[in-house]
């Protein structure tokens, strides 16, 4: 598995200097990074758990160990709400025995405080310091209750044009900049590229209550824009990863991958080695 982790490396970093996927990148992103950055090869790569929706926990698994990812966010369809302590220990075991930490839980939609009630409940016996959620805007008062009470944090994630509620970082900061601290986001780089704003931009402007980072790549800057491939997509990744490492950022880049939900294992592993190869070219 090292040896063809090694090669696919490889192709992506020469693919950096010419194309992935027929996408030319521009030659000002691959500058070497100043000495100012922090070293992007220190940022966490994760997966969102809902790449995996159509699959079982052992199915994931034996996926995430394929591309040598480490992290996961805990979706329900994975690990039920209403988990018995048993159960959570079974669940973290078999992630342990896998080399693999359940970092956070969600996107968990919360429509009522009650709602929001459960989620924490979850959160504690999971064993986890954050929720990713979409919780109703006249329930943030109570949200800044609960992180208080709890000590965990609340990060709201982003869901694009069709979102009424938060369909980009900017919203989300607008609704959140008077609250506790520990609510944040967990910010989606696609959906807000779909909204019309710049990802890069609004990691450098928002970067202190970035707590998650859901990594994906758009066919277009559009609300009709798709899910694709890392590298072949309109969002300009290795300008993404120098900003998170010239900002510091300490959360985790969870991939979702959105195309071919039935059969992904092509596209991640495509798109674990072109994020890798990034890295690995940036030093």
């Amino acid at each position: 598995m090292s040896q063809l982790k090694n090669k696919r490396r490889d192709f992506v970093k020469k693919s950096i200097l010419g194309t992935v996927g027929g996408v030319v990148l521009a030659g000002s992103n691959l500058k070497a990074a100043p000495a100012t950055l922090a070293k992007p090869s220190d940022l966490k790569l994760a997966f969102a758990g809902y790449t995996f929706k159509n699959f079982d926990l052992d199915e994931t698994i034996k996926m995430i160990q394929k591309v040598d990812v480490n992290y996961l966010c805990i979706k329900d369809f994975h690990l039920p709400l209403e988990s018995t302590d048993a159960e959570i220990a079974a669940f973290h075991k078999k992630l342990a025995d896998a080399n693999i930490k359940g970092y956070a839980v969600g996107p968990i939609y919360s429509k009522t405080q009650e709602a929001l009630d459960k989620a924490f409940d979850y959160a504690k016996r999971v064993g986890v310091d954050m929720i990713v959620g979409i919780p109703r805007i006249e329930d943030l008062a109570y949200l800044d209750s609960k992180v208080k009470e709890y000590n965990i944090r609340f990060a709201i994630h982003n869901h694009g044009p069709e979102d009424k509620l938060y369909p980009n970082a900017t919203v989300i900061m607008g609704h959140i900049k008077d609250f506790d601290e520990r609510i944040g986001m967990c910010f989606d780089i696609g959906h807000n590229m779909r909204d019309g704003h710049d990802p890069v931009a609004d990691i450098k402007k928002y970067k202190s209550r970035i707590f998650d980072l859901h990594l994906k790549n758009v066919s277009k800057a559009e609300a009709d824009g798709k899910t694709v491939e890392l590298g072949r997509g309109v969002i300009d990744i290795p300008a993404v990863v120098k900003m998170l490492a010239k900002t510091n950022y300490t959360g985790h880049l969870a991939m979702e991958y959105e195309k071919d939900m039935e059969a992904p294992m092509a596209g991640i592993a495509e798109s674990v080695g072109y994020y890798q190869g990034i890295v690995d070219t940036l030093g």
